[in-house]
Parts: C-alpha cells; sequence; structure tokens
C-alpha cells in the first residue's frame, strides 16, 4: 500500500531552474523514485546539457529545455514542444528563482520588478500554461517552491521576501480555483542547506553560519537531499487531498523564537 501511495513511476515531471541547487536536489529525488525529468534553465544550452548528463549519470531518465520562465510566449512554445516530444506534464515544480541583497531604500525599482517577475510571476505564467491540460485530464501536481521569508523578514532581501509571501497566497488560490479538477497545489518552503553557494560561509566560527545552526532546533544545515522526500510526496497520490499547503522543510526554525546564544 505505502509503495503505491508514492509511486510516481512513469510520470512526467517539470522542474524549472532544475541545473543546479536546490531544484536539482528535489528533481533527482523524483527521477530516481521513477519520474521522467524535464530539465529547465535559461543561462545556456551547455549549462542545461551538462545538467542532464549529470542526471543520466544518477540512472535518472532526463531531457532538457532551455527557456526563459518569465517570457509568456517562450513559456507556450516550450510547453508545446515538451508535450509533443516527452509527454504530457504530470507534476509541475516552480523552483526557478533569483534574489537580489540590497537594502530597499537603494534598491532599484527595475531590480524589485525583475526579482518580483522570476519569482512571482513566472510561476502563474507557467502554471497557467501546463494546468490547462490538467485539469481536462483531471489530474496534476503544481509544487510552488516558496521560502521562509515568505513568512520572515531579514535585512537587504525586501523584493525576494516579498515575491515569496505574495508565492504562499498564489498557492492557496491556485488551490482554491483548480481542486475541483483533481488538481493539488502545494508549496515547499526550504529552510537554510548545505549547497555550494553557501560553502564559503558555512565554516564554524563564521556569524553565518553560527547564527543559524544556533537559530535552527535540529542544530544543522539541511541536506539538499532532504528536499526529495516533501517533493515525492507532494508529487504522489499521498497527497491527494493535501492542497494549499506549504510544507516548511528548515530544521524547525519557523517552530521557534530562538534562544540565546550561550543556551543549550
Amino acid at each position: 500500500m505505502s509503495q503505491t501511495l508514492f509511486d510516481i513511476q512513469g510520470k512526467v515531471a517539470l522542474v524549472t531552474g532544475s541545473t543546479h541547487g536546490l531544484g536539482m536536489s528535489m528533481a533527482m529525488g523524483l527521477g530516481k523514485a521513477g519520474a521522467t525529468i524535464v530539465v529547465n534553465g535559461n543561462s545556456s544550452q551547455e549549462k542545461i546539457d551538462n545538467a542532464v548528463a549529470a542526471y543520466k549519470k544518477e540512472g535518472v531518465n532526463a531531457v532538457g529545455y532551455k527557456f526563459n520562465v518569465a517570457d509568456e510566449a517562450q513559456v507556450i512554445a516550450a510547453i508545446k514542444k515538451i508535450e509533443n516530444e516527452v509527454g504530457v506534464i504530470d507534476i509541475l515544480i516552480n523552483n526557478a528563482g533569483i534574489i537580489k541583497r540590497t537594502p530597499l531604500a537603494e534598491m532599484e525599482v527595475a531590480d524589485f520588478k525583475q526579482v518580483i517577475d522570476i519569482d512571482l510571476i513566472s510561476p502563474f505564467i507557467v502554471s497557467k500554461h501546463v494546468v490547462k491540460g490538467m485539469m481536462e485530464r483531471k489530474s496534476g501536481k503544481i509544487i510552488n517552491i516558496c521560502s521562509m521569508m515568505s513568512q520572515l523578514g531579514r535585512n537587504t532581501v525586501g523584493a525576494y521576501a516579498a515575491a515569496k509571501g505574495g508565492l504562499v497566497m498564489l498557492t492557496k488560490n491556485m488551490a482554491t480555483e483548480w481542486a475541483r479538477f483533481n488538481i493539488q497545489v502545494n508549496g515547499i518552503g526550504p529552510g537554510y542547506f548545505a549547497t555550494s553557494q553557501t560553502a564559503p560561509i558555512r565554516v564554524e566560527g563564521h556569524p553565518f553560519n553560527d547564527f543559524i545552526v544556533n537559530r535552527t532546533p535540529a542544530k544543522k544545515w539541511g541536506d539538499p537531499n532532504d528536499l526529495a522526500g516533501a517533493a515525492i510526496f507532494l508529487s504522489s497520490k499521498a497527497s491527494d487531498f493535501v492542497n494549499g499547503h506549504i510544507l516548511y522543510v528548515d530544521g524547525g526554525i519557523l517552530a521557534t523564537i530562538g534562544k540565546p546564544s550561550n543556551e543549550e
């Protein structure tokens, strides 16, 4: 019974921004569970090809498509091509995103808008055009990658937090409109994870490393593989009556106010 509940064998999963980082970790988890992974990126075809090769090296069936998730015309063309060449999209993970660390009083409006475009508007665009097929089939899973900044503020990430906070409400409204078509729309809110990007600050004695370890009840940074289980759960029959939920995978950060640095 449990194997059937979590079975995604043969499903097609489009994961935006899946050439590296946490997007790749979630996509790799889905792929190892039997899904065909559609890899997306927008930086270069070489980066997409290298990512596809990395997936295949791990035994994952993966194909790559370069398109800008914030450009509706590119999204429409890419989805049509994917469905013709790979198959209908059963699972969509809206993971692509950027962050610009600038104090709000100093941030250019163009930069603020760019963050909103990619982190909030692109999940709307991609979902809008993927969900139409899901509605016809009366089946589908959409996962929006939110953030702890969907709930908490922090210096210099105002645009990102505004986008990710908006993404929570977009997720709830997608669920409200599409649940009757047997489509589940949920979110994942990652905490702080050990990735190549965070490696320079994950050194004992570094102020930010010590802050995160002290702030997290689990007393450690997350392993990117920890996100795979959440992605598989929200992509499978096990979550068929879960809708509009944000699953925070954060080691317990949002559960606590924190503690003084000298307290065990």
